[in-house]
């Protein structure tokens, strides 16, 4: 495998008139990694995957996806690129082996479309058309359509959206999968938990620009953010952000006749209240704050006096 990015864009732009919907945008996305791309809507993560697909040009800016340039790329590279839409509803007469072998005649060296129809879990569908597919049934038929060619590169939008909890897992371990098997893939979704359970790496774009870019647990400083001590005191929820749990803690269990504190939560920022922090939203998932520490030492906790 070459050592080349996946993906390399710098300084991307694409306006609409005064619309800048790509303004400056910058990434580089590893081969082999699952690279999760977050942003609201109208942040620009629509425009910049196609124009990484090649469905879109750009006005300025460097982008390689594969070692060319999609805007002038050929057949051959797109027979090494996979796109699985956020939608699609066509060939709804055919079944899912004949819409999966008729795709397999498109490329040169495709898979074996029964062994691509077994992973994406659909065998006991092989002969059902595919307008008689549930929603989760027919968002793997997308995939195996996207897979079937042998993608260096595969592209997601939105893969599970409409999915229950457990298709969606389920995919998750489809998509785990192809990355295991080496295969670059770049998906666009709105659930954070899914890009904490997929991705290598995220970036959050907003304004048309990566505001931020790391591996979900570090995303945005995530894990020099500071702890949230929460316990029941005198029948009310207190809590405390504190760089220091550890010693708030203990001196909370110090003022406890039985050392236990009623309670007790420590918890860290989770993956969308950085997301929220990031994009410029409140976080609105906290309970309100109750800044109290009545009777709590301050001795060995030197950010409780700060709250008195």
């Amino acid at each position: 495998m070459s050592t080349e990015p996946a993906v390399h864009v710098r300084d991307l732009h694409k306006h609409y008139g005064p619309k800048r919907a790509v303004d400056g945008l910058d990434l580089t996305v590893d081969q082999g990694e699952i690279f999760a791309v977050l942003g609201p809507n109208g942040a620009g993560k629509t425009t910049t995957i196609e124009i990484l697909e090649g469905y879109r040009h750009r006005d300025r800016g460097e982008v390689t996806v594969l070692g060319q340039d999609p805007q002038h790329a050929g057949r051959e590279w797109r027979s090494r690129v996979g796109i699985v839409l956020q939608s699609a509803n066509d060939q709804a007469e055919l079944t899912v082996d004949e819409l999966v072998r008729h795709f397999a005649l498109y490329y040169s060296a495709s898979r074996d479309p029964q062994e691509v129809i077994a992973a994406v879990g659909l065998t006991d569908k092989a002969r059902t058309r595919t307008r008689q597919l549930s929603g989760g049934q027919r968002r793997r038929l997308d995939v195996a359509l996207g897979i079937v060619g042998r993608p260096e590169l595969l592209f997601l939008d939105e893969p599970t959206t409409g999915f229950d909890p457990e298709a969606r897992r389920s995919f998750w371990d489809l998509i785990s999968g192809l990355r295991d098997e080496g295969t670059t893939i770049l998906l666009t979704t709105h659930y954070l938990e899914e890009a904490e359970h997929l991705a290598d790496r995220c970036a959050v774009v907003r304004d048309g620009r990566v505001v931020a870019l790391d591996s979900p647990a570090a995303l945005g400083d995530r894990a020099a953010r500071q702890a949230v001590v929460r316990w029941t005191q005198d029948g009310l929820v207190r809590q405390e952000a504190t760089d220091h749990p550890t010693a708030l803690v203990a001196a909370l269990a110090a003022q406890q006749p039985s050392g236990e504190v009623p309670g007790l939560e420590v918890v860290r920022p989770s993956l969308e209240d950085v997301y929220l922090s990031l994009i410029g939203e409140p976080v609105t998932n906290e309970p309100d704050l109750v800044l109290a520490l009545d009777g709590v030492s301050t001795d060995h906790h030197p950010s409780a006096e700060a709250l008195r």
